[in-house]
């Protein structure tokens, strides 16, 4: 029988239990399933998964979360169970599952590969689930990614929608993106693509993405809800809250994801990367043509803006497909309400700058837009800004205007060091 082993990285999550409870009770053959977990603990957490320990099925690492390295730390550590099985599903920590959801995506997957795909590979942000309101809040409309933006330290960030039309579909749809909280394909795939544990977070998911496509896999989102997925994580620890050198983490990613994709002038050196580097039967530039993304320029195809599924149209020439392309620089501000306490702001001057100090774009708030942030309940405000650029920003000036006081006091940022992560693994 065929079996999957399933990866889950876990960080002191409560929902780990229920999670497994819920794949089990809802698989078909809950016999063929293998667990591999990192299992990032805290002693004084209420919350456990001991009733699985002497069960054969499941292979734990325990991990003290002070010891942890970070989420692709703690996917690269339970990939080394890996075992042999069939297949292998990746999944996180917060989950809920469908009935013969392992029947499911094996046919989905099989069929695939019926039509000549040689490596297919089932991927994509799931639907969401509420725990608070289970299972009424589970969005029963299956989700696929799309392009959002580079972020100023290179990443690209993707954001999920409902799948067009997705009633009518029969079979999955074509992606260039990569969802590290689901991954459904064969389990060599562990052996061939493994997690890079000196990345941190936010750049895992286009490392595999691109080792994946130029490993010889073709990236699907499932047309229909497999499972779905907890997105917030709200109130509930994360591993940035209690690692004083997260932040150099998280920098020493950004820079490795620019070496890797050759963003911004860095350059990319297999030998720095070994297993961890592209593949063999595809190129980089293989992919950039697929997916309508060049990186060294932070460019994107108009295409691929217009959420088309892949693969992008192709060009006679190089010059063409070079032309093709459009920088689009997209960034949130953030700007905490205690920065900009007054209540008659008539204006914000709002800016970006390169590294000689000249502004490359301008657009101001507003009083509409500035009432409208100082009113987020999250206690920020969030000036959302996107602009075609050849220039790449170094830093952005936010320089309020108040009726009564006049000029206030600038407020500036440097683009280039770190973001706080939004979600969580």
């Amino acid at each position: 029988m065929s079996t999957i082993f399933i990866q889950i990285a876990s960080f002191r999550d409560p929902e780990l239990q229920l999670t497994i409870k819920d794949c089990l009770e809802n698989s078909k053959y809950p016999e063929n399933l293998r667990f591999g977990i990192c299992n990032q603990y805290n002693p004084n957490d209420t919350f456990n998964i001991d009733e699985f320990r002497n069960d054969t099925r499941f292979r734990i690492i325990d991990v003290l979360d002070i010891d942890s390295l970070g989420t692709c730390w703690a996917r690269n550590s339970l990939q080394q169970l890996y075992s042999g099985e069939t297949y292998t599903l990746q999944i996180d920590s917060h989950m809920r599952f469908v009935k013969n959801w392992d029947e499911e995506v094996i046919t989905m997957l099989e069929n695939l590969r019926s039509t000549n795909i040689k490596k297919p590979l089932l991927t994509g942000y799931v639907s969401s689930y509420d725990p608070k309101n289970d299972p009424e809040g589970r969005v029963q409309e299956p989700w696929e990614q799309v392009f959002d933006r580079f972020i100023p330290e290179g990443t690209i960030f993707t954001l999920p929608q409902v799948i067009p039309n997705w009633q009518d579909l029969t079979e999955p749809i074509s992606t260039r993106f990569y969802s590290a909280h689901f991954c459904f394909t064969d389990g060599s795939f562990v052996k061939e693509v493994p997690h890079d544990p000196n990345l941190y977070f936010h750049s895992e998911e286009m490392s595999i993405a691109v080792r994946a496509w130029t490993n010889g896999y073709d990236l699907f989102h499932p047309h229909k809800i497999i499972c779905w997925h907890e997105y917030t994580r709200s109130g509930r620890v994360k591993h940035w809250d209690i690692d004083k050198s997260w932040v150099n983490k998280n920098n020493k990613s950004h820079l490795r994801n620019r070496q890797l994709f050759s963003i911004d002038g860095e350059s990319y050196n297999p030998d720095d990367f070994g297993i961890y580097g592209f593949g063999t039967e595809r190129t980089l530039k293989d992919y950039e043509t697929y997916a309508g993304i060049r990186f060294s320029t932070r460019g994107i195809q108009q295409y691929t803006l217009d959420k088309k599924y892949p693969p992008n149209p192709t060009y006679e020439t190089e010059e063409e497909w070079e032309k093709s392309f459009s920088s689009i620089f997209k960034h949130c501000i953030d700007v905490g309400h205690h920065l900009v306490p007054e209540n008659d702001y008539d204006f914000w001057v709002v800016a970006f700058h390169d590294e000689n100090d000249e502004t490359i774009f301008r657009q101001d708030a507003d009083t509409h837009e500035i009432i409208r942030m100082k009113q987020d309940p999250e206690g920020y405000c969030k000036i959302w800004r996107e602009f075609q650029t050849v220039k790449k920003p170094k830093y952005w000036i936010v320089w309020p205007h108040s009726n009564s006081k006049g000029w206030c006091d600038r407020i500036r940022g440097d683009l280039w060091l770190h973001l706080l992560p939004d979600f969580g693994i």
